[in-house]
């Protein structure tokens, strides 16, 4: 398992698929907060509104099993029989480049993200009301199939969160991002009055 260093931190979007956890993540982290995000592996179909090495790596159910058996995943988890990761080399390398990185990841691996590292690992629940989620997922060009699918999981995604350290209802997108900035933003003054106090010598 990789360790995170001290000033490492690891801000984790989960909630509801179609909340738009994805939009906020990649408005805070990347456009505002110059953070990088880690892609998630799966096994699932590549969905006609998704980019492969944006959203997901796309790969066969054999290379992710191949993966497995390597112990190249940090964490894994099985949803409506497709699998979803992510790779330990891909955290890595992406710390080295940035001293803060986010993730997007359902409950499931947020929890295992959350029991690996403790602290270090801050979770963002997004969430929208089931209706909402529901208008999001049609207007994206989900089927009726993969709508019906996601709802079944709605309750048990929203119960955890009260589970996660900030909690953010996802009506308007620059109204949440700009919360969810604010947020993130606080830890990073802390992180900086830290350090300055640590470097200061002992008075005496």
């Amino acid at each position: 398992m990789y360790n995170l260093k001290e000033k490492e931190l690891i801000f984790v979007f989960t909630g509801p698929d179609g909340s738009g956890r994805k939009t906020v993540s990649k408005l805070v982290g990347e456009n505002t907060l110059q953070m990088k995000g880690v892609i998630s592996y799966t096994t699932r179909n590549r969905r006609p509104y998704e980019t492969g090495g944006e959203d997901y790596h796309y790969i066969s159910p054999g290379e992710f099993q191949a993966s497995i058996n390597n112990g190249e995943f940090l964490e894994s988890v099985e949803v409506d029989g497709h699998f979803y990761g992510i790779k330990e080399k891909d955290i890595r390398e992406t710390f080295e480049k940035k001293g803060c990185i986010y993730l997007v990841v359902n409950p499931e691996g947020a929890d295992i993200l959350k029991k690996l590292y403790g602290d270090k690992v801050i979770r963002f629940f997004v969430y929208a009301d089931r209706n909402t989620v529901i208008n999001r997922q049609k207007e994206r060009g989900d089927t009726p199939a993969i709508i019906e699918r996601h709802l079944a999981h709605y309750d048990e995604d929203m119960a955890y969160r009260v589970h996660c350290e900030h909690v953010f209802e996802n009506y308007k997108l620059d109204h949440t991002a700009f919360e969810v900035t604010q947020t993130i933003e606080n830890y990073f003054e802390k992180k900086l009055a830290e350090k300055k106090a640590s470097s200061e010598p002992e008075k005496i």
